[in-house]
């Protein structure tokens, strides 16, 4: 069987479970089974592909049929430049979650912290892009904190990096000048309405808190700022309509030049905070 015929197959297949760009991810999984890049695809596809090849990649189809995400299939997720390890045990790292990483890195920074770290995309992310800084990225999940650890040795990191499990800052020493965190927040009664892609496939701890969706960002209010250096920043990742209550938490722990910025929808995003007063923190008001 050649690659174009595997492909005209597939999606179809893709369309009739109900996939989003079924020919998109028909012809990622394909790029993949066969071990080329994607944009290479289309010069392969008069290749005959070897009978190993055509059952990966009816295996990837079927699992995509029944909405596992493209990037748990092929076990990567792009995100700022680079290729992160994904698992069932992590989130699937957002391009939105990349609008955090570019404010982190609007000025410098030395000692970072990344609570709930996941596949460590926001930590590795910040590093690889800041040379002279370190980090720690802490997680409940010792399976998570397994993929984080994988992706900071493939990114030659893991000098500079460090992982250790804890419930938010229960476990953290010291201060850092900038903490990041993409914390659940999904509200209990969101979740039924997430995309089956989302509900079935990726950790609800990563999701969802339960109740108002605002319970972890109580606690890191709570804890933070006790771990931030004077002028230290905090980042905080939020669903679209929660930035007048995390505001509000973060107001009550005393922190100041609080700040949301949008993604590129238009949608809130970020909220951003520091400890001790800075009139440039956050771009200029």
């Amino acid at each position: 069987m050649k690659a174009q015929d595997a492909l005209r197959a597939a999606i179809p297949q893709l369309t009739a479970a109900g996939i989003d760009n079924a020919p998109r991810d028909a012809r990622l999984l394909l790029a993949h089974v066969m071990g080329i890049a994607a944009d290479r695809l289309t010069l392969h596809l008069p290749d005959s592909l070897s009978p190993p090849a055509q059952a990966a990649y009816a295996a990837a189809i079927t699992a995509r049929s029944n909405r596992q995400p493209v990037s748990q299939i092929t076990g990567q997720r792009q995100f700022w430049g680079r290729s992160f390890k994904v698992t069932q045990d992590t989130l699937d790292p957002r391009p939105e979650t990349e609008i955090l990483v570019a404010e982190a890195l609007s000025r410098p920074f030395l000692k970072m912290l990344d609570l709930g770290t996941g596949t460590g995309c926001i930590l590795l992310s910040c590093l690889a892009d800041m040379p002279m800084a370190s980090g720690t990225g802490s997680d409940l999940s010792a399976k998570a904190l397994d993929v984080a650890q994988e992706n900071a040795t493939t990114l030659n990191l893991s000098a500079r990096a460090k992982f250790i499990q804890s419930d938010w800052c229960a476990n953290i020493q010291g201060r850092f000048d900038l903490i990041t965190c993409n914390p659940p927040y999904i509200a209990a009664d969101e979740m039924p309405h997430l995309s089956p892609d989302v509900l079935q496939w990726e950790p609800h701890a990563a999701l969802t808190p339960g109740g108002d969706g605002l319970d972890a960002y109580r606690k890191i209010a709570a804890q933070a700022p006790a771990r931030l250096m004077p002028q230290g920043r905090l980042l905080l990742e939020i669903g679209p309509t929660q930035s007048a209550a995390v505001t509000a938490l973060l107001n009550v722990q005393g922190l100041i030049n609080i700040r949301t910025l949008q993604d590129l929808d238009g949608r809130d995003r970020v909220v951003c905070a520091q400890k001790s007063q800075d009139p440039d923190f956050c771009g200029n008001l």
